[in-house]
C-alpha cells in the first residue's frame, strides 16, 4: 500500500485462492476505490513505493503451480514495474539480481531499496540489499544486513533505511538494524518491545511507526514507534481492533 498523487493504491495480494494483479485506488476526498490497470504479474508479498512519480511493484510470489523446476523459475519473482497513473499502464523496468518474496521496498535518496525476503532458492532467508537506479535502470547490491530478515518492515526516516524485524526460518525478530547510504554501513538499534514480522511501517512527525505484523504464532493488533533521538521504543497505549499481518500502512494528507 503506497501514497501517490493524493491516492492510497493498493497492490496485488492473495484473494483466498490466488495471488492477484488487480490494483485499487482510494480516494480520501470522495471516500471512493476505484480500480485501476492490472499489473503484467500476479505478486502477493511484494513490495511497493513510489518513485520520481511512478508507483513500482517489487518481486513478491506469484504461486505457480506444476513441476518442481516450473514452480522454482517462476514462483519467486525477481521482476519489477511501474505504474504510470498519467497513462493508467504498467511496464516492466529491469528485474533484481535477486528473486525476493516477502521484501522490504522503501525510496531513500532518489534509489529505491530492496531489502531481504525469500528466494525459494536456497531456501533461507535473505540478508542481501540491492537498489534501484531510474537513470541507469539498474540493480546494484550495497552492503548486507547483519541478519537474515524476511517479511521485514521498511521505512525511512531522516534519510535513512530501517529494517524492522521479520524472521529468519521459525526464529521472529525483534531486531532493527538502520542503514545509512552515506557511508553504506548498517549499525544496529534498540530492538522493538515485541518480535513482529509481515508488519507495515511508516514514519510520521519524526517517529516510526510499527502496525501489527506476527510473532509467529499469533497475529498482532499492537502498535509501537521508535525516536531516534532517545533510542527507544514505545508501544502506542491504543492497539488497533484487529490483530493484522500483512497489513497495507501508508501516511496520507488528511483531506480537508
Amino acid at each position: 500500500m503506497v501514497y501517490m498523487a493524493g491516492l492510497v493504491f493498493a497492490v496485488g495480494g492473495f484473494n483466498g485462492s490466488l495471488r492477484v494483479r488487480t490494483v485499487d485506488s482510494y480516494d480520501p476526498v470522495k471516500d471512493q476505490w476505484t480500480s485501476v490497470a492490472n499489473m503484467r504479474d500476479r505478486r502477493s508479498t511484494l513490495g511497493a513505493a513510489v518513485l520520481n512519480g511512478l508507483l513500482y511493484a517489487v518481486g513478491g510470489f506469484d504461486g505457480s503451480t506444476g513441476n518442481f523446476l516450473l514452480s522454482f523459475l517462476h514462483c519467486w519473482l525477481s521482476s519489477v514495474e511501474a505504474y504510470n497513473i498519467k497513462s493508467n499502464e504498467w511496464f516492466h523496468v529491469a528485474p533484481m539480481n535477486t528473486r525476493r518474496s516477502s521484501v522490504g521496498v522503501a525510496v531513500v535518496g532518489g534509489l529505491l531499496y530492496a531489502v531481504g525476503g525469500y528466494d525459494g532458492a536456497s531456501r533461507q532467508c535473505l540478508s542481501t540489499v540491492e537498489c534501484y537506479s531510474a537513470t541507469a535502470n539498474e540493480w546494484t547490491y550495497i552492503a548486507e544486513m547483519s541478519t537474515r530478515r524476511s517479511g521485514a518492515g521498511v521505512g525511512v526516516l531522516n534519510n535513512l533505511l530501517y529494517a524492522v524485524g521479520g524472521h529468519d526460518g521459525p526464529l521472529v525478530r525483534k531486531s532493527v538494524e538502520v542503514y545509512d547510504p552515506a557511508t553504506n554501513t548498517w549499525r544496529q538499534v534498540a530492538d522493538m518491545n515485541m518480535c513482529r514480522r509481515n508488519a507495515g511501517v511508516c514514519a510520521v512527525n519524526g517517529l516510526l511507526y510499527v502496525v501489527g505484523g506476527d510473532d509467529g504464532s499469533c497475529n498482532l493488533a499492537s502498535v509501537e514507534y521508535y525516536n531516534p533521538t532517545t533510542d527507544k521504543w514505545t508501544v502506542v497505549s491504543s492497539c488497533m481492533s484487529t490483530g493484522r499481518s500483512y497489513a497495507g500502512v501508508t501516511v496520507i494528507d488528511k483531506p480537508l
